[in-house]
């Protein structure tokens, strides 16, 4: 039996609306974010889309988004966060600043949006055989970061 599911939407705890989307609309190049009720909605492929909604002064806990783009966009992508000077890590431990990965045969990196939230791009699925988990700078510091 097969199913058909497709992933919709996920909500983005944040301070500031406007803000976070519009980073993230600029960062990776996409439409600008269009008005739902209480949320800022910024579409993605597939009618996926990350909706942005204020946390009213509440705690939230950061989460990580990872976008799979292809060579050109991630060209772009890596470009316009180094014009803002934002940092970024070949690894989510943010253990290799400045560094691109080239995990499964492409490529990846790591940034945060206003929030806190972990922002990844990378150019290939991860486990999709393309070769191996590795970054451009072999540096493992512990046993948990065999996943280079």
């Amino acid at each position: 039996m097969t199913t058909s599911i497709r992933f919709s939407h996920t909500l983005v705890h944040c301070r500031d609306k406007k803000t976070s989307a519009a980073f993230l609309t600029d960062v990776l190049g996409l439409d600008e974010p269009k008005p739902f009720g209480p949320f800022l909605v910024v579409g993605l492929d597939h009618d996926a889309s990350l909706d942005f909604i204020e946390a009213g002064g509440m705690e939230f806990e950061t989460q990580h988004y990872a976008f799979l783009v292809d060579d050109a966009s991630f060209d772009a992508i890596l470009e316009r966060v180094t014009r803002r000077g934002l940092d970024y890590w070949a690894d989510p431990f943010r253990r290799v600043p400045g560094e691109v990965n080239h995990h499964d045969g492409g490529r990846g990196f790591y940034f945060l949006d206003p929030d806190g939230h972990l922002l990844e791009a990378h150019t290939r699925p991860y486990g999709s055989g393309g070769g191996t988990w590795r970054s451009s700078s072999a540096r493992p510091t512990s046993a948990s970061d065999n996943w280079r």
